[in-house]
């Protein structure tokens, strides 16, 4: 379990319970939430983990909180970390949890009874492009040669992402389909975060890994994987990477994370979590945070950031029965 501290808060708030109303570095009036607990339903080290982290960060130095700390539950693709999460925090005025286009799937996948439309989705946040790597002594240079692996004979090539039925292991599943190869033939193996599953591949105990570009990029640049392909349409700016549509495999996927409230509030409960990941979005820090970690500002908030998530599982459960994921 990992847990971050906030320091002192600025001067100036007036307590209301878990909310107050306080004025920001930047002259403006936004609700703050004290002793905030944003729950990452996966490992330390993984996206939801760096997101959750981010948000807190940004609170701490917007003045706009105290108190707050990240608590990580994996497992089951974020079904158990949701479950726990609506069970004893509905209603909370001082709770979050981060979730994303990987829950919206392993969801889907595993028939969960929890989705993310059980709680009060407040924002999405963030976009993220893939990646596709290999350990530094791999003989693999390039996404054709995996792909010929990979036809040659699909169960000598493993794979390590993210949990079943997720981000990673749907795009695994494409790289297989685009190369000609039943996608039900990938030998996936998943880790519920991304710490354990980039160990496994910088270790050199999986053929390939795939996962953010933000959580691998610094290992690539360090020399310990080799990168073979991105998932953007286009060669992301500053990197020389090469896209797998450029390689001939018309793959392409983006990864969204986002931020949702306990289910059960009240109308001035879901006031303030709005307004307070608005002011949070709108800050120099979270810009800040974007840039360092290479993350697209994808920012939907309130009832259209539901309607988007209602449109993601219908698109995401129907992309699953093609690549037969959904038994």
């Amino acid at each position: 379990m990992g847990e971050r501290t906030f320091g002192p808060r600025r001067a100036g708030m007036v307590a209301l319970g878990a909310l107050a109303l306080v004025l920001t570095p930047a002259g403006q009036t936004a609700w703050a939430i004290d002793n905030l607990e944003i729950m990452a339903p996966a490992a330390p080290g993984g996206g939801y983990d760096r997101t959750a982290r981010a948000v807190l960060d940004t609170i701490e130095k917007e003045g706009l909180g105290k108190g707050g700390s990240v608590i990580n539950v994996g497992g089951a693709g974020g079904a158990i970390g949701l479950a726990q999460f609506i069970r004893n925090k509905t209603g909370s005025g001082n709770a979050m949890i981060v979730g994303g286009f990987g829950m919206v799937a392993s969801f889907a996948t595993n028939k969960s009874p929890v989705t993310l439309l059980n709680v009060t989705p407040i924002a999405r946040l963030t976009s993220e492009y893939l990646l596709v790597v290999v350990p530094k002594a791999s003989p693999i240079n390039s996404i054709k040669d995996l792909a010929a692996k990979l036809k040659a004979n699909p169960a000598a090539v493993s794979w390590a992402g993210g949990s079943a039925g997720g981000t990673d292991h749907i795009f695994a599943g494409l790289i297989a389909q685009a190369a000609g190869v039943d996608p039900k033939q990938v030998n996936y193996i998943a880790f519920s975060g991304g710490g354990d599953s980039l160990a496994a591949i910088v270790g050199g105990q999986v053929t390939a890994g795939v996962g953010g570009f933000s959580e691998l990029i610094e290992q690539v640049r360090a020399g310990n994987l080799r990168a073979l392909g991105v998932s953007a349409e286009e060669r992301l700016k500053g990197v020389d990477i090469p896209t797998l549509k450029e390689q001939g495999l018309d793959v392409t996927l983006s990864n969204w994370r986002g931020i949702a409230a306990p289910p059960g509030l009240s109308p001035e409960q879901t006031k303030a979590y709005l307004a307070l990941i608005d002011t949070v979005v709108k800050s120099k820090t979270w810009q800040e945070h974007l840039a360092k970690n290479r993350w697209e500002s994808a920012y939907l908030a309130g009832d259209a950031f539901r309607k988007y998530i209602e449109t993601e599982t219908a698109r995401t459960t129907g992309v699953l029965e093609k690549l037969g994921l959904i038994k």
